[in-house]
């Protein structure tokens, strides 16, 4: 059976952290609207800020419906499942912020992600998520699975560019400074990567 639990911690914080994977839900509030389901990957680009506040990096490319939706209404679900040992799933509803790299909070949140270089995979956003409801189920549809290891293409297609021609990408895009529903998504021009975020800076 379910539990809801109060904060992020102990058991619950170890299990999220060891995941290698986990999936972010998040829809416009016009009933007709599309509904957004996304895998997040890599490790070291996730990270428990609080009790109650998570926070990932949200990666370049081909469109940005997590952030227009967060954008217009800030719902928005996390869900992580055991793909080994014993089964289980753990949601984090809650409300959800897209802080961009003008932003005065970037730096310092960029501070919980010691292991990522923000040059290689064209970091665009971070996105904190403050937690209104945590509960587990039991997992017991979820099969097993064996992670090997993080596939180096996105940093290999990133890691060439530059914030001129990320943003000359961006601009490329059909669905990045504006949703699949015509919401207003990833604001344009893309500012400079903050130089202490900047590893090659």
């Amino acid at each position: 059976m379910g539990k809801s639990y109060e904060r992020i911690d102990g058991r619950l914080r170890t299990f999220i952290e060891a995941q290698h994977i986990f999936f972010t839900a998040t829809a416009p509030l016009d009933g007709d609207g599309t509904v957004n389901l996304s895998p997040k990957g890599l490790n070291g680009s996730f990270a428990v800020l609080d009790e109650l506040t998570v926070a990932y990096l949200d990666f370049a490319g081909s469109n940005a419906e997590t952030i227009a939706h967060l954008r217009e209404n800030g719902r928005i679900t996390l869900m992580w499942c055991a793909f080994d040992g014993p089964p289980n799933i753990v949601r984090v509803h809650g409300r959800g912020e897209p802080v961009f790299r003008d932003d005065a909070r970037w730096t310092e949140l960029m501070g919980h992600f010691p292991d990522i270089d923000p040059t290689a995979h064209g970091l665009r956003a971070i996105i904190v998520v403050t937690a209104e409801s945590i509960r587990d189920t039991c997992g017991y549809g979820v099969p097993f699975m064996t992670y090997d290891e993080d596939r180096p293409l996105h940093a290999s297609r990133f890691a060439r560019e530059t914030d001129e021609s990320l943003d000359a990408y961006f601009h490329k895009k059909d669905h990045i400074a504006t949703s699949i529903d015509g919401l207003p998504g990833l604001p344009l021009p893309l500012p400079p990567l903050p130089r202490a975020a900047n590893h090659r800076g």
